[in-house]
């Protein structure tokens, strides 16, 4: 029998590469995800505080839109300043338990922002299809409970992804080809059958996201029956223009994953700095542009962000520093 040298062993830290072959352009690369990372926050910052201090705002739709931005500003941060360290001070190191909970929170707000655009694709339908029942559909204890079915479910989903990641061998190499830690990248560097991680890891969460796609596309398609046996072109304007912001909310998050994650699968020749600097624009740009589209399309919101600068002002001038 032969015996292969291996040493077995779990490792105190990770080495994260950053973007692999980009090494050269890691500060010029850092200057747009810097940016794009403090509009995500200030953005989504601005969007929670208008809709929490503007009692007009305090409706379901905008409550789970609060949410949308909380998830937003989570998956960056779990993210993008780990990135620019290492593009700025060359801070490759990163603890195995700061990695596995690095895992978890990217995986968590995936499927739970998922699940949030379910929950405001649900609102826009009983706003559309049943105006004179929303009140009574949508009631506050109703709408906490799909916000605690969110929560749960995504922590459910994901948390088996830590003991899956906490019970693998490592005996080759502690080094991580990307920026960030992420649930198959970890895997992949184990020495053991990762069959798994890779059936858990890849089919249960992209199981969840499919069932809300279809679920969504069901909950349009009845919305655009509704609103197109609308006599009125005007109110059939209206109804569409509040469904407007969303849309493009839920074709920013869909798209770039899907393309993302069928480009990693099947897109054996795209080189793999590609596949990275894929997914670090994944986690930062659709996070800075969710706050950009609804307060450019939803006049409440405008108006909202208007009066909150507008009473800014005033304070300012009205102090004697001003």
């Amino acid at each position: 029998m032969t015996h292969t040298n291996l040493t077995i062993f779990h490792p105190a830290v990770f080495v994260l590469l950053g973007i692999p072959g980009l090494e050269a352009y890691h500060i010029w690369l850092s200057i747009p995800f810097c940016l794009m990372y403090i509009t995500a926050v200030l953005g989504n910052s601005i969007l929670i505080v208008v809709i929490v201090t503007e009692h007009n705002l305090h409706g379901p739709m905008y409550f789970f839109l609060s949410m949308l931005a909380i998830t937003d500003i989570l998956l960056s941060t779990t993210t993008v300043p780990k990135a620019l360290a290492i593009f700025w001070f060359h801070a490759h190191d990163i603890a195995f338990d700061a990695c596995v909970t690095q895992v978890f929170f990217v995986h968590v707000m995936f499927v739970g922002e998922s699940a949030i655009l379910l929950a405001m694709a649900f609102d826009r339908f009983v706003a559309i299809c049943a105006p004179l029942r929303y009140t009574a559909v949508l009631t506050w204890p109703i709408v906490g409970r799909i916000a605690l079915a969110i929560v749960t479910r995504s922590f459910c989903i994901i948390f088996p992804v830590i003991f899956l990641l906490k019970r693998l061998p490592f005996c080759r190499t502690n080094i991580i080809p990307h920026s960030y830690c992420e649930h198959i990248g970890v895997a992949r560097l184990a020495c053991a059958d990762i069959t798994v991680n890779i059936w858990y890891g890849f089919s249960v969460p992209i199981v969840m996201v499919i069932l809300d796609v279809i679920l969504i596309a069901v909950s349009y398609s009845l919305i655009l029956q509704a609103v197109f046996r609308l006599p009125s072109r005007d109110a059939r304007h209206k109804a569409l223009s509040t469904c407007g912001s969303h849309l493009c909310v839920i074709l920013m998050f869909y798209v770039p994953s899907f393309f993302t994650l069928l480009t990693h699968r099947f897109g054996r020749n795209i080189p793999r700095q590609v596949h990275i600097l894929l997914a670090n624009l994944y986690v930062v740009v659709p996070p800075m542009l969710n706050p950009i589209v609804y307060g450019v399309k939803t006049k409440q919101i405008r108006e909202g962000v208007a009066h909150r600068f507008f009473d800014m002002k005033t304070w300012c001038c009205a102090s004697p520093l001003g």
